[in-house]
């Protein structure tokens, strides 16, 4: 699933606990938009640590 799937079904959750008054469904909400942002993040670091490897890579040739 995309980030904007898994960031889109998060939000869906956390307002449909407050309209319902679930406080379980709306942490559960908040919890998977926490966790697709951890996501979008260490993928970004990820990405600019390989970056570097392959620059570093090529300084040394």
């Amino acid at each position: 699933m995309s980030s904007a799937m898994d960031k889109a079904k998060g939000k869906l959750k956390e307002v449909a606990g407050k309209i319902t008054g679930n406080e379980r469904l709306e942490a559960e909400g908040r919890t998977d938009q926490a966790k697709t942002k951890i996501r979008e993040t260490v993928k970004g670091v990820r990405e600019r640590a390989e970056g570097i490897k392959d620059s570093l890579k090529r300084d040394r040739s």
